[in-house]
């Protein structure tokens, strides 16, 4: 299997990336099942890239249906140590414009329908990972500096509320959620998150504003035709984005930091670890196995 270092999910919008080159495809099949779709992997001026769709090409599997475990799972097979994940989100706070670029530090979780998504272990083997800090900040830099290369008003930092969906929230729910102090809305990111910590991979989210949530005043007067250009000019900045922060993650000089992320935080005792789920699991905690 071809071994490729960095990982690009893309989201609403992002289905493609043109300035890839030298296409192939690889069909991945995991003990979670089969990934959202097939992996493309190409070259980002020279630099070696895999990238996902999200939903699958043509947008066909709502955030509840996405295979989460699948998606993190197949891209361990892989070799990916770094995740660079584009996701469309709504605005909560007014500081946060259309077409603004967020760049994520914290995630809550609103979901109530993906806990069998959300993490690897059970069936036997426990494990605790933690996950105060959800990202990579070394990453989130790479993602700040690439967007400011690229000329895109970037914020750093801030909470990503992930909701169920699909349906978009209530005003009461909008409001609440800015009371709480929540800067932007997704649907996806938050399982991502957990399921790379727990597979050592670097993750970090790149989002896209497209809009305010519907505490906004003036969210009534929006239309989807604006929303579809502010999403398809966040689209193309995304990918400029991408496009120089690929080259900028393989050139760094540390380590993926995540590397040794579950070293501690498997409780099971490897003897007490059902042969059965072990094997199942054996790309995320083979190398702490008894030897």
């Amino acid at each position: 299997m071809e071994q490729v270092n960095i990982g690009i999910i893309g989201g609403s919008g992002l289905y493609q990336m043109p300035e890839l080159k030298n296409v192939r495809e690889q069909e991945l099949e995991t003990p979670f099942g089969n990934p959202s779709d097939a992996f493309i992997i190409g070259e980002l001026e020279g630099v070696k890239v895999a990238f996902l769709a999200r939903h699958g090409r043509g947008h066909k599997l709502t955030p509840t249906e996405l295979p989460f475990r699948a998606n993190i799972y197949a891209m361990k097979l892989l070799g990916i140590e770094y995740i660079l994940s584009v996701s469309a989100v709504g605005s909560l706070q007014e500081k946060y414009a259309p077409t603004d670029m967020v760049i994520p530090d914290q995630f809550f979780d609103r979901t109530r329908a993906r806990a069998h998504e959300s993490t690897f272990f059970g069936d036997g083997i426990v494990g605790h990972v933690p996950m105060a800090h959800p990202v990579c900040d070394e990453l989130g830099d790479i993602l700040e500096a690439s967007c400011k290369a690229v000329g895109v008003k970037t914020h750093r930092g801030g909470t990503y509320l992930c909701m169920e969906g699909p349906a978009f929230s209530t005003k009461a729910e909008s409001n609440v959620y800015r009371q709480w102090g929540m800067d932007i809305i997704g649907m996806t990111n938050l399982q991502e998150a957990k399921l790379a910590r727990e597979a050592e991979i670097a993750y970090a989210t790149l989002a896209l504003v497209t809009d305010y949530d519907c505490w906004y005043e003036g969210h009534d007067s929006v239309t989807i035709e604006m929303v579809i250009g502010y999403l398809n000019q966040n689209v193309r900045n995304a990918q400029l984005i991408l496009k120089d922060a690929a080259k900028r993650v393989a050139t760094k000089e540390t380590p993926n930091q995540y590397r040794d992320a579950i070293k501690n935080a498997i409780f099971t005792v490897p003897e007490h670890w059902p042969a059965e789920t072990a094997k199942k699991l054996e790309a995320i905690i083979g190398k702490y196995a008894p030897k």
